[in-house]
């Protein structure tokens, strides 16, 4: 087993409840309080090194949006 997979299965439980999408409202607030928190220590450094993590969050809260809360088609 590669060690990047051992460090991974030792903080998991740590981590598991932001490296996973969401699937409910809870699920989903949790993410966005977590967003929240990176996006102040990360600021505008696009070379920060939890970059990577800010990014799949926001990918994942962005498609809980378009499926649980669709924007309303003016018509």
């Amino acid at each position: 087993m590669s060690e990047i997979v051992k460090q991974a299965i030792e903080h998991w439980p740590f981590v598991s409840a932001l490296l996973r999408k969401p699937k409910t409202e809870k699920d989903y607030d949790i993410l966005v309080m977590a967003l929240d928190e990176l996006l102040d220590e990360v600021g505008e450094d696009e070379s920060h090194a939890l970059i990577g993590m800010l990014d799949i969050i926001g990918d994942w809260i962005e498609g809980y949006d378009l499926e649980h809360r669709p924007m309303p088609v003016n018509g």
